[in-house]
């Protein structure tokens, strides 16, 4: 069913603001239990997808390949989550987006069995759907939010992603000893998971995101006055340029980092548990802290709270290089910063770039913008194997951090811009 099946009610809905929040708090529900699950999918990739390739091809140089293939899926799959979800709603484009992770991640399982490394990496591209989708949810929950609620509309998506992505990591050695039973490879089995997760939370807004949140909103949007419906044209462009820059800048960074610990760690002497213990509690840092970041993000502000992202990526950069090789402590204390660094620039980016748009063509730009957000999670990934491998996992770690930094000048440069238009 496509959006006709919610026009009755977008179009007999008023704009009131009892019936506004009604619907928001529904949407944020919705979302809610989804990104439970689709917290739970987008695990596997990041806890056991460099370890699963470097046992596959035989070496570490391409580790990073995993990362930098559903990232590129990630990228195809924001582009064209976006425009299906301007055409047809949310509804639609995140539904069609997480049924085609759960089946790549199906497709990674099976390549594992045969030992097929093309079908693995075809299959690599596909669950990527999944990991987009679970990040564009979170504008499914802004889309009737108030302008000063959309930092924390934000961050109700991201924090109920916590559940799934913190236990998926840790139910590595539960998945691996169930896969073994079934003739499956231990490192693939959290793509067992990470499948069955991706198709329920499909399933779950397929049924129940109704009425559709974008097509009330475009309704809305369409019937209120041009001043109030749509920003001021040069405040859209430096909104979602800034925006992007934030995300883009962010994602590069973590991502670099992140793909390579689980290697950097079974080199020296590091269990799967060990593994899974410290991915868990980065993205647990990645998202939990989110209640708490969009309160800041809405009151604090936008530009201050990119500030801090760059400030704590950089730390935990440092951290990390720092960090001795057979240190859990210290290995935690830099994952955990970089999962808060992210969550600091995604928050808000994502807000600014909500801000900066119109129901008219919101859902569009947001698939753009999400789509250079996973190809420099593409790069990050695909350059931190030859990084590491041509120099170490400590200069990897500070160059992340270092390039973090460049979050501050751009943010300099939008409030700089800022105040010359109202001046």
């Amino acid at each position: 069913m496509g959006p006709a099946a919610d026009l009755p009610s977008v179009t007999q809905t008023t704009a009131e603001p009892t019936e506004r929040q009604r619907l928001y708090r529904r949407t944020l529900r919705v979302v809610v239990v989804s990104q439970v699950f689709g917290g739970a999918g987008l695990a596997a990739g990041v806890t056991v997808g460099a370890l699963l390739a470097e046992d596959m091809l035989g070496t570490d140089r391409f580790a990073g390949l995993p990362s930098a293939v559903f990232a590129l899926g990630a990228a195809a799959s924001a582009l064209l989550v976006g425009r299906l979800s301007q055409r047809r709603g949310r509804r639609t484009g995140l539904s069609a987006g997480f049924l085609a992770g759960g089946i790549g991640a199906a497709g990674v399982v099976l390549a594992a069995v045969l030992g097929n490394v093309p079908l693995l990496f075809v299959s690599l591209l596909a669950y990527g759907a999944g990991i987009s989708t679970n990040l564009q949810a979170r504008y499914a929950g802004t889309d009737l939010a108030e302008p000063r609620q959309r930092g924390t509309a934000v961050s109700v998506a991201l924090v109920s992603t916590t559940l799934g992505a913190v236990a998926g990591p840790n139910l590595v050695p539960v998945t691996g000893q169930l896969a073994v039973g079934w003739g499956i490879p231990a490192l693939a089995g959290p793509f067992l998971l990470a499948s069955a997760a991706y198709l329920v939370a499909g399933i779950l807004l397929f049924v129940f995101l109704r009425p559709d949140p974008f097509l009330v909103a475009k309704a809305w949007g369409a019937a209120a006055p041009p001043a109030v419906s749509a920003p001021a044209p040069d405040r859209v462009d430096r909104g979602v340029l800034v925006g992007a820059s934030v995300m883009v800048l962010t994602q590069l960074a973590m991502v670099a980092i992140m793909t390579m610990t689980p290697v950097q760690m079974r080199a020296h002497g590091h269990g799967l548990s060990d593994v899974g213990l410290v991915i868990g509690l980065h993205i647990g840092a990645m998202y939990l802290p989110s209640l708490v970041t969009g309160t800041l993000v809405d009151k604090v502000g936008r530009v201050p709270m990119s500030i801090a992202s760059g400030v704590t990526l950089l730390l935990a950069g440092t951290v990390a290089a720092l960090a001795p090789p057979d240190s859990m402590p210290v290995l935690i204390v830099a994952l955990v910063l970089l999962g808060l660094g992210w969550n600091f620039g995604l928050i808000s980016g994502t807000a600014m770039i909500v801000d900066a748009t119109s129901p008219a063509t919101r859902a569009k730009t947001q698939g753009n913008v999400d789509v250079l957000v996973a190809l420099s999670g593409a790069t990050g990934g695909a350059l931190s194997g030859m990084v590491v491998a041509g120099s170490s996992y400590a200069v990897l770690s500070l160059g992340g951090g270092l390039l973090a930094l460049l979050l501050i000048p751009v943010v300099a440069w939008s409030r700089r811009g800022a105040r010359a238009a109202t001046g």
